[in-house]
């Protein structure tokens, strides 16, 4: 089966936008003790991330989604916060729903991923969390991180779901119960950091969610030439 254009990837993506729209509202009010507790962790995570990468003082979210780090993102005072998405929907949702003290720190434009609307090494670090797990095909991840190598002047942290983790058998073992596909890519070591390097990057590390048993796991890249 041929490869989707990116066209229809990022018509995928707005979908993805929808529901994350959907249940940023929900998570304005954990409604629970795991929730609050996963929530706190995620951003313990992020932190880690971003100390792993120098602690970057110019940073660009993309897909930026509901702006659901940048509270993580602006605890740095001296950190300059640019957020883009292909969705203006989800743009003008993160003017609705964010403080105008926080929105103060982010400047909001709308963007492919495929053609970030930035000059080369215009940015430290760009910041991808929601994006690469929805994304089957090699040819688009390696044409995404080609323009992020472009725009970032130092380095990367993205998001991705990994395989051989206890909850990727978990949700392979649910899938075939229920006879349906997962709408998620679950990548091997061997595969995501082959590409990241034909890339062009170096792999600073990575930070598990929950080591040896979540499947999100949060890459640091630094650009090599």
């Amino acid at each position: 089966m041929p490869a989707q254009p990116p066209a229809t990837v990022e018509l995928e993506l707005a979908r993805q936008h929808a529901r994350e729209l959907a249940r940023a509202c929900q998570e304005r009010s954990p409604d629970s003790l795991v929730r609050r507790l996963g929530l706190a962790r995620e951003k313990q995570w992020v932190r880690q991330a971003l100390k792993l990468a120098g602690e970057p003082g110019l940073v660009l979210d993309l897909p930026c989604g509901a702006g659901r780090f940048w509270p993580v993102l602006a605890e740095r005072a001296n950190r300059v916060i640019l957020a883009a998405d292909p969705s203006q929907e989800m743009l003008d949702h993160c003017v609705v729903q964010h403080p105008v003290d926080s929105l103060q720190r982010v400047r909001t434009f709308q963007s492919s991923v495929f053609a970030i609307g930035l000059p080369e090494n215009a940015v430290d670090c760009i910041f991808c969390m929601p994006l690469f797990q929805h994304l089957g095909e090699s040819e688009h991840r390696l044409a995404i991180l080609r323009e992020f190598h472009r725009v970032s002047r130092d380095t990367v942290i993205l998001s991705l779901w990994m395989d051989g983790k206890v909850m990727a058998w978990h949700r392979r073992r649910q899938a075939q119960a229920c006879g349906q596909d997962s709408q998620r890519v679950l990548f091997g070591k061997a595969l995501v950091e082959g590409e990241f390097r034909e890339a062009g990057f170096d792999i600073l590390g990575h930070r598990d969610f929950f080591p040896g048993y979540a499947m999100r796991r949060l890459y640091v890249l630094r650009k090599n030439s």
